[in-house]
């Protein structure tokens, strides 16, 4: 038998992926004094004086009549037992909601272009490189030999890699959503041109079955078979659209369409319990702020028949939202849209970078393999290939039998998608003047140097402090999800009123900008520490309604509602694989703002519907360029004339002096300003480093694709027909639903 596989570390053979699961302690239920305190600390910057004295009645009397500590009471029986005490509560938040998931909850990533010029404008070559990274990933965590996440020693929660693959969000005419999870998953589904396939892909070891190589033939047979349609015959049958309904909508779809043939229940479960889903794009973006729309919700394009009159022809109808999707443009740009409510940010984060990585180390090992032994680049993806187990990886059509009913669905689910396209706009900023590096020169937390950008941005567009949301990673926790951080602090209202007053001076200006930065690193650094305080409030508000209490007056009250009325959405998410992360907006006023903070620039994603996005962007670059110019350029090293000294004799070691909170920097120099080494961890999400195997390829026979039908499979491969039975391949539901963010 012909394997490919690398070892590291003595547990390389065992199982490793959640050993840390067992030491991670529970997210702790605070005081409810301490909660009141702090919420009465966020609300009032949003509210004028008389709101705000009616939201301290509220929260005297939540106190003082008894309400508040029946609740905590109740929350705390509720979490004796439980691994997360508000797990359950926060997956419903999740999976109640009415609304589409697409620009609604799904996030998505752009990805960097890839190591391999070849590959990054071939379409099926960059499409094949990320699969098999995929398949390797999938292959560990099947396995139980990914190596878990750990942050600066601090080890974090694994349990939402179990629904990353193989998952699927399933509809539930007259109740909630759930997310059906298939843990032996082994094949891959794959769209294009809205139409849909599968291929086999793991070996029943959970090994990877295909190469790189096969992986590659697999695609172009499917891109060549997609031809065969027309542009109106493949919208018409574009099932994935009715991913995009409104979910009763979907859920009555969707059981129609199940009852109306056992075939259609096969196939429908092929998709459920795929592993991810390739979406090969037949779309080049102009730009890039095209390129995040399209990976972000699909394309809008219409065509015009004469007899039929406008169809769709983007992408739009060439996607399936309830699943992990892997997406790649006809130019070789790819990005990922992920299904939420299961997943969060760092997790996807995870895998992205992973895939990224591997794709970086396979290019290198294609380079030194001829001048160095095997191994010499080592990979993190170590994952077995075993192509010898003579496993079926041709590519298979999926057709259903779709009742009158279904078609209907299936155009109206178009156009009404293509509204919420219409209605929003996506503007990128890719700001490069400055990044980390220069931030923390200036001795101030990236993130929340970025948080104060955005809401002075948002002050100085509409002279108004609104409420500003942004994720607090709590995976150190046992299903730790996330806890929210209100950026718009008392300190961050106080600064934004300073710097767009013409009576302050520059020196007031920077001195609120960096008490505004600290007031906002001490308050993520308290969430983070299981001291925040929206999911605590939220468990009250949610006990209450799972004993049939009457919903307290503190959730009636305007500071709720203003606390939950969140226009400026936004979250840190990144590192060297993404260029660009993002998001829609979650209330209809209200802005969607994705950020990546590298060494060198900023990086943001902003989306809104009906509002002036592309000014607001240009707004928030203006004020980055003038703190700049407030705070000082970046520092020159100029080249001066050799005088013939020996240089060696010119050392001068020095130990730089450090302000409170910083790190002494040993260095030598021959003058120049002292540098800082900052304490703390900045980044929300933070920054993992992987890395991947990539194995030699080899020439493979062109395939076609195999027609699926109920009773079996035509096969046509190197011009020879052959048929075989079909044999049963299902989801399960497996475990259910984790919580979303």
């Amino acid at each position: 038998m012909s394997t490919s596989s690398e070892t590291r570390g003595t547990k390389a053979q065992g199982k490793i992926t959640y050993e840390n699961q067992k030491n991670l302690g529970s997210l702790p239920i605070p005081e409810l004094t301490s909660t009141l305190e702090k919420y009465l600390r966020i609300v009032k910057p949003l509210q004028d004086p008389e709101s705000h004295e009616k939201t301290q009645k509220a929260v005297q009397d939540f106190a003082d009549s008894g309400e508040g500590t029946k609740l905590q009471e109740m929350l705390k029986s509720y979490g004796d037992g439980k691994s997360n005490y508000i797990e359950e509560f926060w997956s419903d938040a999740y999976l109640v909601p009415e609304c589409s998931p697409v620009l609604n909850l799904n996030p998505f990533f752009l990805l960097e272009e890839g190591p391999d010029n070849k590959n990054n404008s071939d379409q099926a070559g960059r499409a094949a490189s990320l699969v098999f990274a995929s398949l390797k990933f999938a292959s560990l965590l099947y396995n139980e030999m990914l190596h878990p996440d750990v942050v600066k020693g601090t080890p974090l929660c694994m349990s939402q890699f179990r629904h990353i693959f193989g998952s699927c969000r399933v509809p539930v005419q007259g109740d909630k959503d759930y997310v059906a999870t298939d843990p032996c998953s082994k094949h891959v589904v794959v769209m294009c041109r809205s139409q849909i396939y599968y291929f086999k892909a793991l070996n029943e070891d959970g090994t990877v079955g295909i190469d790189e190589e096969g992986v590659k033939q697999v695609i172009k047979a499917v891109l060549t078979d997609s031809q065969r349609l027309d542009a109106r015959s493949a919208t018409e049958g574009a099932l994935g659209v009715l991913t995009t309904q409104e979910r009763s909508k979907w859920a009555l779809t969707r059981q129609n369409l199940l009852a109306h043939s056992e075939h259609n229940k096969n196939t429908l479960d092929i998709i459920d319990s795929g592993l991810f889903v390739l979406v090969l794009d037949d779309f080049i973006p102009k730009n890039i702020h095209e390129a995040a729309a399209n990976v972000l919700h699909g394309n809008y394009n219409l065509a015009t028949d004469e007899k039929a009159g406008d169809f769709q022809v983007g992408t739009a109808t060439n996607r399936w939202y309830d699943k992990l999707q892997l997406i790649v443009m006809k130019d070789g740009s790819a990005g990922v849209n992920f299904e939420h409510s299961a997943v969060d940010g760092h997790t996807a984060l995870r895998y992205v970078s992973d895939i990224f990585a591997d794709t970086v180390v396979s290019f290198a090992q294609s380079i030194t393999k001829t001048i160095y032994s095997k191994g010499h680049v080592p990979s993190i993806l170590q994952a077995s290939v075993d192509t010898k187990q003579g496993l079926d990886s041709k590519p298979k059509r999926l057709e259903f039998e779709l009742p009158t009913s279904v078609i209907a669905q299936i155009h109206f689910s178009e156009t009404i998608h293509g509204d919420q396209i219409l209605q929003s706009h996506t503007h990128v900023l890719e700001f490069k003047d400055f990044g980390k590096m220069f931030i923390t020169g200036n001795q101030m937390s990236p993130d929340s140097f970025v948080q104060m950008s955005i809401i002075l941005a948002y002050y100085r567009l509409y002279g108004e402090f609104v409420c500003a949301y942004e994720p607090v990673l709590m995976k150190r926790f046992l299903h730790g999800r996330t806890e929210a951080m209100r950026s718009a602090t008392p300190k961050g209202k106080e600064f934004v009123e300073c710097w767009c007053s013409d009576y302050s001076t520059k020196a007031d200006k920077i001195q609120h900008l960096r008490d505004a930065v600290s007031e906002h690193s001490k308050f993520v650094k308290e969430a983070a520490g299981g001291g925040g305080v929206d999911r605590h409030l939220f468990g009250l508000k949610s006990i209450a309604k799972e004993k049939g209490l009457e919903t307290p007056g503190l959730f009636n009250d305007g500071g709720w509602q203003t606390l939950n009325h969140t226009v400026l959405s936004t979250s840190n998410c990144g590192n060297p694989s993404l260029r660009l992360f993002g998001f829609g907006p979650v209330v209809p006023d209200g802005y969607g703002i994705g950020y990546i903070i590298r060494d060198s620039g900023l990086q943001f994603s902003i989306s809104s519907k009906h509002r002036q996005t592309e000014r607001f962007a240009n707004t928030l670059a203006g004020y980055l360029k003038e703190v700049k110019s407030f705070l000082g350029g970046d520092e020159k090293i100029a080249v001066r004339r050799h005088r013939g000294t020996n240089v060696g004799s010119m050392r001068i070691p020095m130990v730089i002096d450090s302000p409170k909170n910083k790190t002494k920097v040993a260095a030598d120099t021959h003058g120049g300003v002292p540098q800082y080494a900052e304490e703390g961890f900045d980044d929300i999400y933070g920054e993992s480093s992987h890395g991947a195997l990539m194995g030699g390829v080899k020439r493979r026979p062109t395939l076609s694709v195999e027609k699926l039908d109920m009773v079996g499979i035509d096969v046509i491969v190197n011009g020879n027909h052959k048929s075989r039975k079909i044999e049963g391949e299902g989801g399960g539901e497996g475990e259910g639903a984790s919580n979303g963010n």
